[in-house]
């Protein structure tokens, strides 16, 4: 009689059996490579659209504010002052009769770098101005260094 071998030694070499199933070191430096080669396309534009996020997010702060400010213009016949600023819009000012506030939600939000929003009145540029100067916090730049304000387009 011949004596019973085990599975295994029947197998071929370089086959492997239920117990060795896995990736090998190849297939998974494939995936890497791959995966690699993706983020580097993909990853420079996934970046630019969330700089572009603040900017757009910038926008639609600055309407706000602006739609909240003839909200206060409409109580009060007036405009805030410059010294009076845009906390105007979310507590009454001394000198604000027939003010039926607070115009916002909550308090005043601040740009989407962390920095309040610069407020004039009477503006230089518009009746009122608001802006930011974008993520540098300086006048002027590019892209997202730019100033956004309610009188720009």
């Amino acid at each position: 009689m011949q004596a019973r071998t085990s599975r295994s030694f029947l197998s071929r070499p370089g086959r492997r059996t239920a117990r060795q199933r896995g990736f090998t070191l190849m297939e998974l430096l494939v995936v890497l490579a791959i995966l690699g080669l993706l983020m580097s396309l993909v990853g420079p534009q996934v970046l630019n659209q969330l700089g572009g996020a603040k900017t757009k997010t910038a926008r639609i702060q600055i309407r706000d504010l602006e739609q909240a400010l003839e909200m206060y213009k409409l109580d009060v016949g007036r405009y805030p002052s410059t010294n009076e600023g845009l906390e105007a819009l979310v507590r009454r000012p001394g000198t604000a009769s027939g003010w039926n506030g607070p115009y916002l939600k909550s308090s005043v939000p601040q740009d989407p770098w962390k920095r309040d929003y610069h407020y004039r009145y009477p503006g230089e540029n518009a009746e009122v101005d608001i802006f930011t100067y974008g993520q540098d916090g300086a006048p002027g730049g590019d892209g997202e260094d730019a100033d956004v304000a309610n009188w720009q387009q």
